[in-house]
């Protein structure tokens, strides 16, 4: 039976908003056109400013880089190309003079097929490392043990030297860890151990509910469609039950926050990447006594393919039934989707858009993160060739998927030459729209995006009701998505218009907002008046208002 979590003094983490940074593309302090940990320190202020609380950051580990990061050949250093270790701790040094908290990214399911644990496992079948990995012998056929697919066709790669297939859920470069060796969780363990003691506040684990497969080794049932929690990602018709969401996962997971509960007073924050098919199946990765993973990912809203009140409606009506015990995430954008400015929005209403998204991403429940760029409204950018492709899964479907490089393009700082990103030739191509769309243009302009999102997180600082208050979806309209946030005596109230057309949201249907007049905190356009004692509201097509009873 789960039990809902309890807390008599909330973590910083709880509704803290939470800022990732895809280091490559941030900012670039020695002109390779990569960006590094120097080059982080060197905005500092500017993240202060903004007002976010955690960083994440995205791998910088000794790499070849063949998924940019995420295949790892040791876990205890720093990619020279990212910088020192002087300067890791430097950074968090710096960051924590500001209140900022660094959260990194870590890979435990898999590493790269050039860490030494993995030459090693190579070597042969009674290498004292072979079971560090999933070695498997050929099917009576000589092919593949199974059907079990991930990034490839194929989740295996056959050794010739050995006669053997290893697993890897996703590019042949990352081998995955046997789980069910204690060595290989002993070993995992002492990497947050080593980086805890650096001052990281947290970890954000990658692909955590992948780290047991079935050890029979049966099919995963094949199927005509991607399933709908995978489609952002990947390509496979299977159902992937005996690869993903194995129940053996929670042990570890059980056991790692045992570990880290002993580590100080303040428990290290575990930020879970999770696939379920449902909202209901986050619920057992935080734990039967809330003993697991602080905030699995709740990437649900970001999945919804249009702008539109009534998709969102549904997700938050799924959220508030199962989630309303738990804290949660508000995740719109990251490394692995398109933003959300592309995927809901046109060049023509791009601004609109990412206002209006803007709006609920800090006034729903649970941690906001933002994907660097998206305070500017900063949109994506794809190759336009084959030659222009850096990410591995683009090469590999081109041209039907182009990959992911579209939403890593360079962060855009000002209109000089290279957005002020980097004085070489930057890793990715910019976004043409960097002479128009840029950090420095949108501090000096009073209505951009960039202070309106500033203003939306100096909101939510300020009222409990938005960082920890219940959520109450307000009526069906298939243009305004309206809710109530409350916590004690202050009631705030959100109204989304998504659609392009006018909207009139009538506030007398609704019992919890007669006789009461409210008072505009912030507003996505120019408004005529600041109070409605009606609440007959008119909204321009796109528009957010947040307000609080008065």
């Amino acid at each position: 039976m789960m039990v809902p979590l309890k807390q008599t003094e909330p973590p910083w983490w709880e509704g803290a908003v939470f800022y990732q940074i895809y280091i490559r593309s941030f900012q670039d302090s020695n002109g390779d056109g990569i960006g590094d940990l120097r080059g982080i320190i060197s905005r500092l202020d500017y993240l202060q400013s903004l007002g976010v609380e955690g960083l994440w950051i995205n791998p910088f580990y000794p790499s070849p880089q063949g998924d940019f990061g995420y295949d790892i050949i040791d876990y205890f250093d720093i990619d020279p190309q990212f910088g020192t270790m002087a300067e890791f701790e430097q950074l968090v040094q710096s960051a924590e003079k500001r209140q900022l908290k660094i959260i990194i990214d870590l890979v435990l399911n898999h590493t790269s097929d050039r860490h030494p644990f993995f030459i090693e496992s190579r070597s042969g079948i009674h290498s004292p490392k072979r079971d560090w990995y999933i070695w498997r012998a050929p099917a009576e056929n000589g092919g593949p043990p199974n059907n079990w697919a991930g990034f490839e066709k194929s989740s295996w790669t056959f050794d010739h030297r050995s006669g053997q297939y290893y697993y890897h859920f996703f590019y042949p470069q990352q081998p995955e860890l046997n789980w069910r060796n204690p060595a290989v969780k002993e070993t995992m363990f002492e990497v947050l151990d080593f980086w805890l003691d650096k001052g990281v506040k947290g970890f954000r684990l990658d692909t955590i509910n992948l780290l047991f497969e079935d050890e029979a080794l049966r099919d995963n049932p094949v199927t005509d469609e991607v399933p709908e929690y995978f489609k952002q990602v990947l390509s496979i018709k299977q159902l992937p039950i005996y690869t993903v969401n194995l129940p053996e996962n929670h042990h570890v997971i059980k056991a790692l926050r045992q570990h880290l509960s002993r580590k100080g007073e303040e428990e290290p924050l575990l930020i879970g990447e999770v696939f379920v098919p449902t909202v209901q199946d986050l619920v057992p990765y935080y734990g039967e006594q809330g003993d697991e993973i602080q905030l699995p990912f709740n990437f649900f809203l970001s999945n919804v393919d249009k702008l539109s009140a009534a998709s969102f409606r549904q997700v938050l009506a799924q959220d508030s039934e199962y989630l309303s015990h738990y804290p949660t995430t508000t995740v719109l954008s990251n490394h692995d989707l398109p933003r959300a400015t592309t995927r809901y929005a046109s060049e023509e209403n791009s601004e609109a858009v990412a206002k209006l998204l803007a709006t609920m991403l800090f006034t729903l429940r649970g941690a906001p993160f933002i994907y660097y760029g998206s305070e500017i409204g900063m949109r994506d950018c794809p190759p336009e060739n084959i030659d222009e492709v850096q990410d591995p899964i683009g090469k590999l479907e081109w041209p039907d998927y182009k990959g992911r490089d579209g939403a890593r393009t360079p962060m855009q700082w000002d209109d000089t030459k290279n957005a002020g990103f980097t004085k070489g030739s930057p890793w990715l191509k910019l976004n043409p729209d960097y002479v128009q769309r840029n950090v420095k243009a949108q501090q000096e302009y009073p209505n951009s995006i960039l202070n309106y999102y500033k203003k939306l997180i100096a909101l939510r600082q300020s009222w409990s009701s938005l960082r920890r208050g219940k959520l109450t979806l307000l009526g069906e309209d298939s243009s305004v998505l309206a809710y109530l946030r409350e916590r004690q005596d202050n009631p705030i109230l959100v109204l989304l218009n998504m659609s392009e057309e006018k909207s009139l949201f009538r506030g007398e249907s609704f019992a919890p907002l007669t006789q009461k007049t409210w008072k505009v905190l912030a507003s996505t356009h120019s408004i005529a008046t600041e109070n409605f004692p009606s609440l007959r509201v008119n909204l321009k097509p796109f528009e957010g208002l947040v307000l609080k009873n008065d």
